[in-house]
C-alpha cells in the first residue's frame, strides 16, 4: 500500500506544462494584443526557427540558448526484448544549449 501512495505523490509532482496558448495569452495581456494575434506571431516563430533548422542553421536567442541540427552516425545497438543486435541508422536531432543566463537563472 505504501508503494502505491508513493508513486500517486511522484505523479501529483509533476510540474505543470506550459503550452503555446499559455504563452501567447501572456503575451497578449502584457503587451495589449489580442490572444488571437500573439499565438499567430508565436506560430509563426515556430514555423521560421524550424525553416531555418531545416536548412542546417543555428539559431541563437540570447538569454536562452542556441538551437542546432546534430547529425548522429550510424551504429550497433541491442533490440532490449530479445538481446539481438540491431544497426541503428544515421539520423539528425534538435540539440539545446542552455545560456549561461538560462543556467543561473534555474
Amino acid at each position: 500500500m505504501a508503494k502505491a501512495a508513493t508513486t500517486t505523490a511522484a505523479k501529483a509532482a509533476t510540474p505543470p506544462t506550459i503550452t503555446l496558448k499559455h504563452l501567447a495569452a501572456a503575451l497578449a495581456e502584457d503587451h495589449e494584443l489580442s490572444k488571437k494575434k500573439a499565438e499567430e506571431i508565436l506560430g509563426d516563430m515556430v514555423e521560421r526557427i524550424t525553416n531555418h533548422l531545416k536548412n542546417g542553421e543555428r539559431i541563437r536567442i540570447v538569454g536562452l540558448g542556441i538551437l542546432q541540427v546534430r547529425k548522429r552516425a550510424a551504429r550497433m545497438g541491442r533490440n532490449p526484448a530479445t538481446g539481438e543486435q540491431i544497426e541503428i541508422a544515421a539520423s539528425k536531432k534538435v540539440a539545446f544549449r542552455p545560456a549561461k543566463e538560462l543556467k543561473e537563472a534555474v
